[in-house]
């Protein structure tokens, strides 16, 4: 059995894959992947998210605002613990940082970021860390800020060593996305290989980032057989002992998920 730990089934484009909703997920449950976490990046995803997640009891999400979204209305810390009471909601984010499109000083992502923080603390559910080319201040505030006290999971890993090491020193799993099995992933492929796997998780981020042999397609949570698959390869272990490992971490860490 697997468990797919970030996915986004309120954006995947069901009329492309000419599936529907209910369609995707019993075939993701049909080939043993027996939960999914679906992640929210804004507010109102839990519109969607909410009553996908209250449908399927192998179904559950989290709540938060990624740090590319713009918002008229920055939420406040107590905004999102009142959303966060949800029983369904296990986790928080995403969240973090995300400098590839903007400015590193935009104070208002770290600001955004430290109040998500403050939620899991207060209400003592795990972190999903989104971060793009900001490793040094995302560790940094993950630090100063004392996120260990609740820790969580950096998702859809795609840095170097160095960085994953500072996460895993501060008790965050790390979660390994399709882009593991990219042919130029070498960073990442090398940190699959040498991290505890008892602190990994896979996962789709479907509708993105395909696996070999679907790079290109729609993602879907099916397909996170094929990461899991890789990194076995790669470890030169068996799919079986990788799968339940990487199972049994997500309830280590989602324990409301169960």
């Amino acid at each position: 059995m697997l468990v797919d730990s970030h996915c986004h089934l309120h954006m995947i484009d069901y009329d492309a894959l000419g599936l529907s909703r209910e369609q995707v997920i019993q075939a993701a449950l049909e080939n043993d992947i027996e939960h999914m976490l679906c992640v929210g990046t804004d507010l109102n995803d839990l519109d969607d998210i909410l009553p996908i997640a209250e449908s399927h009891p192998a179904i559950s999400a989290s709540v938060g605002l990624h740090p590319n979204e713009m918002v008229e209305n920055e939420p406040g810390v107590d905004h999102l613990i009142t959303l966060a009471k949800h029983p369904k909601i296990v986790a928080i984010g995403e969240t973090g940082l995300d400098y590839y499109r903007t400015d590193r000083d935009n104070a208002w992502q770290k600001e955004r970021f430290i109040h998500h923080i403050e939620v899991a603390k207060r209400i003592r559910k795990p972190l999903i860390i989104h971060t793009r080319q900001a490793r040094q201040d995302t560790l940094e505030i993950l630090r100063s800020e004392k996120a260990n006290d609740v820790g969580g999971v950096i998702h859809c890993f795609t840095e170097d060593w160095q960085t994953a090491k500072g996460a895993l020193d501060l008790g965050f799993y790390i979660s390994f996305s399709g882009i593991v099995t990219f042919k130029n992933a070498l960073d990442i492929q090398e940190v699959a290989k040498r991290m505890p796997m008892d602190r990994m998780l896979v996962e789709t981020d479907a509708p993105f980032l395909a696996p070999v042999p679907y790079r290109g397609k729609i993602n879907q949570p099916t397909y996170v057989k094929e990461v899991a698959n890789y990194i076995a390869h790669l470890r030169e272990i068996p799919f079986k002992e990788l799968a339940e490992t990487t199972t049994q971490n997500y309830y280590q860490l989602f324990k409301k998920s169960t």
